[in-house]
């Protein structure tokens, strides 16, 4: 109950903020004439700490944050076709540590809608939706064996429903009754684990493996999501986006989310700052702690599903191109 509470709050706030700008004509997708909108955004995000004699103590460090983003958004009428991607690679080095990843993501999407008129604000709307990373992701201060690698996890969504959209770029309502989700682990060790839900190995009584793990798991269920920015203050932007899906077949009722809120701070046209959260819960994900052997072989320990929450707090640069 306190979560239903919540969600009907945000969704509030934002539908009150949404409507404050009432007085702005909606001429989305007005016009005669087909028009593509390109945008294409690089970051790059540094902080440093250095100590010398510091009698309090502490390890030097630096980070740095790399981030792209391209959008190609089309528009005719009462037909959209948005696109975007995103990749963000971040490392950490301290004093005595070696070099640690804190960011990996490689994210498509897709979204094709369309509208009967401009007099309502519902659309008939499809999305594709991809996730994977560039590297290995380790339990540091274990790096011998990884716990993820590129495609293990990949991620793919393909749902069609209906959506909410009065300025569809800044205030979004997705509810799609239809909705694929295809988790690929293409590391067999990993697989064999039964890594992030696919069906682990099967094996017999000395820890033989006598059928190899799957290597994808297929799910069909219900997705709602909804998406919000705006400009909360002078030069301070917020976005928030999150994703609620539940499978039909296997554990219907467990949903998995996927939750972020950024807010961007600009100093001028080339220097902002960026505070993040990332909250993510997946019943399917059990925590896997990889462990070593004797014979350097992979292993890895099942902890069970537990929440992920990563927060990102950087200043850095940001060039359009």
């Amino acid at each position: 109950m306190k979560k239903v509470i919540f969600l009907l709050l945000v969704f509030t706030i934002q539908f009150t903020f949404a409507q404050s700008d009432s007085t702005v004509v909606d001429t989305t997708f007005r016009g005669s004439f087909p028009k593509w909108k390109n945008k294409n955004i690089a970051t790059l995000d540094v902080s440093e700490v250095a100590f010398v004699n510091w009698n309090s103590g502490g390890s030097n460090s630096i980070s740095a944050l790399l981030g792209v983003a391209s959008q190609a958004n089309y528009k005719f009428k009462h037909f959209f076709w948005n696109n975007n991607i995103n990749i963000r690679y971040g490392i950490n080095k301290q004093q005595e540590q070696e070099l640690r990843k804190t960011e990996d993501l490689v994210e498509v999407n897709s979204s094709v809608g369309y509208r009967r008129d401009s007099l309502t604000n519902w659309f008939y709307t499809s999305r594709f939706n991809f996730k994977t990373q560039f590297t290995n992701g380790y339990t540091y201060p274990n790096t011998t064996n990884a716990i993820s690698k590129i495609m293990a996890p990949g991620y793919l969504f393909y749902g069609v429903g209906i959506e909410y959209g009065k300025n569809i770029e800044r205030l979004s309502v997705y509810f799609s009754p239809a909705t694929t989700k295809s988790t690929f682990v293409l590391d067999q060790e990993l697989a064999n684990a039964g890594a992030f839900g696919v069906k682990p190995a099967i094996l017999d009584e000395q820890g033989n493996v006598i059928k190899n793990g799957e290597q994808v798991r297929n799910e069909f269920g219900i997705l709602i999501t909804n998406a919000y920015e705006t400009e909360i203050a002078t030069n301070i932007y917020m976005k928030h986006a999150v994703n609620f899906y539940t499978d039909y077949l296997n554990g219907f009722g467990n949903i998995d989310v996927d939750w972020q809120v950024n807010l961007d701070f600009k100093v001028n046209n080339y220097v902002r700052a960026n505070l993040g959260s990332h909250l993510k819960y997946d019943n399917d994900v059990k925590n896997l702690m990889a462990i070593s052997e004797e014979n350097e072989e992979e292993a890895y320990v099942e902890e069970g599903a537990r929440v992920q929450w990563k927060q990102i707090l950087g200043i850095g640069v940001v060039v359009d191109f």
